[in-house]
């Protein structure tokens, strides 16, 4: 498959979606920057003309469709047809349910679950009328299985993977050739723990083991260029959705009794903090999060995911020439019972 020269991301301005576009210009393409932050949009539209590659800037809020659909349009007005395009964007609230309020969860909702449904509209309309395209839903562990404290964002991220899943069935049924795929994150360092609503008494942070957004942006390109239904990211996530399959009643019981320590950390946090969940907070946050110290710059699981069939091809080789040589012991062995014999 050759590799994109035109892609969307959307939450382009920090994290993963900063991650990402960062990775796509770095391997060649161009990068349409959606998100609402307009100085994080602009650092990273830098960041990519640095690796020599076109960027587009495009400050938009996901849960608006008709905004979507314009920002397709100058993508391929300004920088050409639309190969990939990548849904990172979310917000969220930190906050027992009972305690959020009914517009809280529906901005969530409209921004991390919507914003998907809008933009992977806005993306196959165009893929569709030629035929050919990707688009990529960056998902979550949370997809599988929900923690407490943060309904608003599972619900979204499950009803992401119920909506790709129809979607998926139907353009197999047009026997379409645009393809849409999902990557499954685990817990990552992002700046989204610095603005996110948070009512915890204490610091939100990610539940541990932590990796850097980079590890998902490998796999999500990897995704925009594999013809793969599905890729779970870091041993976390896998052990999550498998034991979710086998053990739910199990895990309900577990996350009732450490879910909620285990994200927070580090004494009080201050109830007045600005948030990003209706607004961007002004600033470049870049990709990282404050976790620098304890996130993990490789992923172990991933590294052999993405690397299988490469593996499979090492493995079989070496399978091979093992029996090669097995087999150059045994001629080796006849022929010098035949020479000893013919000496007799």
């Amino acid at each position: 498959m050759a590799f994109p020269k035109v892609v969307v991301v959307t939450g382009a301005s920090a994290g993963v979606g900063r991650a990402t576009a960062r990775l796509f210009a770095k391997k060649g393409a161009d990068v349409a920057l959606i998100a609402r932050g307009i100085d994080g949009l602009e650092a990273a539209k830098r960041e990519i003309e640095a690796l020599g590659r076109r960027a587009l800037v495009i400050p938009t809020d996901v849960s608006d469709a008709n905004a979507l659909e314009n920002a397709a349009d100058k993508t391929e007005q300004e920088l050409g047809l639309i190969d990939v395009w990548v849904n990172a964007a979310m917000v969220s609230v930190f906050s027992p349910f009972l305690k959020m309020t009914p517009e809280e969860f529906k901005r969530v909702t409209d921004v991390t679950y919507l914003g998907y449904v809008y933009a992977t509209m806005a993306a196959l309309r165009r893929m569709q009328t030629r035929n050919r395209g990707t688009i990529v839903q960056v998902g979550s562990a949370l997809a599988y299985r929900s923690i407490p404290l943060q309904s608003a964002y599972c619900g979204a991220k499950h009803a992401i993977a119920g909506f790709t899943d129809s979607i998926r069935c139907e353009l197999a049924h047009a026997k379409s050739r645009v393809r849409i795929t999902a990557v499954q994150l685990p817990a990552l360092n992002t700046p989204q723990f610095s603005w996110v609503k948070s009512r915890l008494p204490r610091k939100p942070q990610p539940v541990p083991p932590i990796f850097q957004p980079e590890v998902a942006a490998e796999a999500i390109v990897y995704a925009a260029t594999h013809p793969r239904r599905e890729i779970w990211v870091g041993e976390t996530t896998v052990a999550v959705i498998q034991a979710q399959k086998f053990f739910p009643g199990l895990l309900d019981r577990y996350l009732a009794r450490n879910g909620y320590d285990s994200q927070q950390y580090d004494g009080l946090a201050d109830p007045n903090r600005p948030n990003n969940l209706w607004e961007p907070l002004p600033g470049d946050f870049g990709a990282h999060g404050d976790f620098d110290d304890r996130a993990h710059k490789r992923s172990w699981q991933s590294t052999l995911n993405l690397n299988r069939r490469w593996i499979a091809l090492g493995l079989l080789a070496a399978g091979v020439t093992a029996a090669a040589l097995k087999n150059r012991d045994r001629v080796g062995e006849l022929a010098a019972a035949v020479r000893d014999k013919l000496v007799a």
